[in-house]
């Protein structure tokens, strides 16, 4: 079934907390609404959100034979832990069932013909992260951090994944960029510059950067993607996926002290 995903692409970040799943969320919308089939996959085991995220906590997966049909919304095919278990329970699994539960996702669920596979990967490089590099060797990575030096710091360390697995950095993403006040001006509550630090350690770019925002943090809590009212902030972070994705070229070796600002 692999065969029929154009692009697959893990969403990861060093530390937890940085918006990661919203921005998969939320990105995997701005595709669709730009006429992408996208798949959505929930690969964080234990702290998944893409359910209530999406808007789909009460919907259930139809399971039939081994396969398995993800659950649909707004034409994205989604698939998450949190459709398995009851509502508020904690998953308490080691290594070997995290990797069973992953390979499932993958290889038993009828993805059918898919222009993007997001996948959303837990904080960090564990257990689950290697094994979706192990099942999908195809995937590129993008990775999300804040500005805050705490964050892209950690975030650096996907680097290591990235050499170690053979995966592309297809880019980053700098989430809670800054504050916009009511007169305009921009208060950086995280600071700044993290974002395009990390996309030079990376040899990668640095896609977009995306603001703290009051309603998009409503809209996630509510389950309908601030992506689906608004088409400017992830519709450009969404264009820029594509056009790297589509070049099919490798990461850019960025010399010391070049930057490639770009605001969405």
């Amino acid at each position: 079934m692999l065969d029929k995903i154009k692009h697959t692409i893990a969403v990861c970040s060093g530390k937890g907390g940085v918006g990661k799943s919203t921005v998969t969320t939320n990105l995997a919308v701005a595709l669709s609404r730009q006429g992408r089939r996208v798949g959505l996959l929930d690969a964080d085991i234990y702290g998944y959100s893409i359910p209530r995220m999406m808007g789909v906590r009460d919907l259930m997966p139809d399971v039939a034979e081994k396969q398995i049909s993800p659950v649909e919304k707004d034409g994205i095919k989604v698939i998450s832990m949190g459709f398995f278990v009851p509502k508020d329970q904690a998953v308490l699994w080691r290594g070997p069932l995290l990797h069973k539960a992953v390979t499932q996702f993958i290889d038993d669920v009828s993805w059918g013909e898919l222009d993007y596979l997001l996948v959303d990967l837990p904080p960090g490089t564990g257990d689950v992260c290697i094994s979706i590099a192990n099942k999908l060797p195809q995937a590129k990575i993008l990775v999300v951090t804040t500005p805050q030096i705490s964050a892209y710091e950690v975030a650096a360390r996907v680097g290591v994944l990235s050499r170690e697995t053979k995966l592309n950095v297809v880019g980053v993403v700098e989430n809670m960029s800054y504050y916009e006040m009511p007169d305009g001006s921009h208060e950086l509550i995280f600071g700044a510059g993290g974002g395009q630090v990390l996309a030079r350690r990376l040899s990668s770019e640095l896609l977009g950067q995306i603001p703290l925002l009051i309603a998009l943090r409503a809209a996630a809590d509510e389950g309908k993607p601030y992506a689906a009212r608004d088409e400017t902030i992830f519709a450009e972070l969404a264009s820029r996926v594509c056009e790297r994705c589509d070049n099919e070229q490798p990461p850019k070796q960025v010399k010391s002290g070049e930057t490639t600002p770009h605001k969405v």
